[in-house]
């Protein structure tokens, strides 16, 4: 969702020549693949192959395979999306051989140090060259950790890029009904972080949550492989009650069930941040986010993962319904045309 209109802009623009490397961190086809076919992007010009592991043998596969491909195509930037652990794998291969960096995503923070991503998040930042913050709280954040203000650049987000160009292609009356819901009155759930799924206490008590709100409004929940995984070894799916348990949806169905959920129970950054332009309630099971700008926005609120908290606040949520809310600056759906102006006069 990052790089395709990354890769659209670019390619409406004289001057850029690209090639597309896929590390394999999302191995799973409903994980990858449809994307690929649902927001138009090219077959990989390159493909590691990372899969899964800890979080160490992944940045050390992804800087294993990257290498090689780095040498061969010799390219005069490399751009690396987001906070997951390929992007810091391939900025620290690409700065140990001179080439210049440009991190799409910087200078979010969610101050919490125990998040893998936080980590990803700011070493990247630290040896980037070209720094495209999504949100004004990215720049104050690089400014206070000394990062050159000439390397940050405000562009906005183009997750939204996406989101604007595909909304129009969904399809929500299909999506709905093929998960047996209506729209307007059912919640949609999504859950992958460690600090939710890895837990069992934790996952126990989001698990009996989604069952206690399923008794008053559906609950749809596409299940990540890896949290499936998580609630068939701890046996939670029995807690699970009158929850749908469906399988993971692919960009244009997920979108579509997004925009006329009721509510939303996540602990997924883009999901925050495609709620709040959407208008839709949301609710974020962490203790922090690192797009505080979505809680600005109006429609999105921090909440405890313990049942009580999560029960409570999806009630008031609802209640509250679609809620007057702001769009933050520069969330217009051209974020990807200023990153690749930018690019070309450097």
């Amino acid at each position: 969702m990052k790089t395709a209109p990354l890769m659209r802009a670019m390619s409406q623009m004289s001057g850029f020549q690209q090639t597309l490397v896929h590390t394999g961190q999302h191995y799973d086809r409903a994980m990858s693949d449809v994307f690929f076919e649902e927001l138009g992007l090219p077959e990989p010009d390159a493909y590691l192959s990372v899969g899964s592991g800890t979080h160490a043998e992944q940045t050390a596969r992804a800087m294993l395979a990257f290498e090689p491909v780095l040498l061969q195509f010799a390219p005069d930037v490399i751009i690396v999306v987001g906070d997951v652990n390929s992007t810091l794998a391939c900025a620290v291969v690409a700065t140990k051989l001179g080439v210049k960096i440009a991190h799409v995503e910087a200078g979010l923070r969610s101050f919490d140090r125990t998040m893998p991503e936080e980590i990803n998040r700011i070493l990247t930042d630290q040896i980037a060259d070209y720094l495209f913050t999504p949100s004004r709280d990215g720049d104050v954040n690089l400014q206070k950790e000394g990062v050159d203000a000439k390397r940050v650049f405000f562009v906005g987000n183009v997750m939204i890029d996406t989101l604007i160009r595909l909304l129009p292609k969904t399809d929500p009356e299909r999506a709905t009904a093929a998960v047996g819901v209506k729209p307007g009155h059912f919640a949609l759930a999504t859950l992958h972080r460690p600090s939710n799924v890895d837990d069992p206490t934790t996952l126990t008590e989001i698990m009996k949550a989604m069952a206690v709100v399923a008794k008053q409004r559906p609950v749809v929940f596409p299940v990540h492989p890896r949290t499936r995984a998580r609630i068939n070894d701890l046996g939670l799916a029995s807690l699970s009650g009158d929850v749908k348990l469906v399988e993971p949806a692919g960009y244009l169905d997920f979108l579509a069930l997004e925009s006329v959920a009721s509510i939303v129970m996540t602990d997924s950054g883009g999901v925050q941040e495609e709620t709040a332009y959407l208008g839709v309630p949301c609710l974020t099971l962490r203790p922090n986010t690192e797009r505080p700008v979505t809680i600005e926005s109006g429609m999105n609120r921090l909440v405890a993962s313990r049942t009580s908290d999560i029960v409570g606040a999806v009630d008031r949520m609802v209640e509250k319904g679609k809620a007057k809310h702001t769009i933050p600056d520069l969330w217009d759906g051209h974020a990807s045309e200023r990153i690749a102006r930018i690019l070309l006069e450097q």
